[in-house]
C-alpha cells in the first residue's frame, strides 16, 4: 500500500486540498477494492475514529469527481468502489455471492467496444458486467 505520503502527493496533483479523511478514505478504498460505502466507513474508522459518516460520502464523492476513484454500482447492487481508475477495465459479479472482480478491457483499446450507431456520441467509455459465479459458489454448487 502507498504510503501517506504518496496519498497527499495524489490529493495535490488533483488539485484537492489534503485532509485526513480524503487520505483514510483513498488508503480504504486501496485496501479494499470494491467494497460498499459501509465497509469503507469501517475500515476508516479503524484508524480515524472520529470521522463522521458524511465525511467519507463527501471524500468518496469529491476523489470520485477528481478520478482518484471511481464509483461502480452493478445492477441489483449498492454503490462500490475502486482505485483502479483510467483505463476502461469491466467487473465480473458472482450471482451467488456478489464477489467482484475486475476484468481487463474486453476487445482492444479503450472504449473496447463499437456502438453499432453512436447517433452522434464520441464514445470514450465502455462499462461491460460479466455475470456468472466465482470459483468458490461453482464449487459449493456443484458439491
Amino acid at each position: 500500500m502507498p504510503a501517506t505520503l504518496d496519498f497527499e502527493q495524489l490529493l495535490r496533483g488533483a488539485a484537492l486540498r489534503v485532509t485526513r479523511p480524503r487520505v483514510a478514505v483513498l488508503g480504504a478504498v486501496l485496501a479494499h477494492p470494491h467494497a460498499d460505502t459501509d465497509s469503507i466507513i469501517g475500515a476508516v474508522r479503524r484508524g480515524l475514529p472520529e470521522v463522521s459518516h458524511q465525511a467519507v460520502y463527501d471524500s468518496l464523492q469529491t476523489l470520485t469527481a477528481a478520478g482518484l476513484v471511481r464509483r461502480i454500482q452493478p445492477a441489483g447492487s449498492v454503490a462500490r468502489y475502486e482505485s483502479r481508475v483510467g483505463d476502461n477495465h469491466h467487473h465480473m459479479v458472482c450471482r451467488s455471492c456478489g464477489l467482484i472482480a475486475d476484468v481487463d478491457c474486453a476487445v482492444g483499446d479503450a472504449p473496447c467496444l463499437t456502438a453499432p450507431d453512436g447517433d452522434g456520441f464520441s464514445v470514450d467509455e465502455a462499462e461491460v458486467v460479466f455475470w456468472g459465479r466465482c470459483p468458490g459458489c461453482s464449487t459449493a454448487g456443484s458439491s
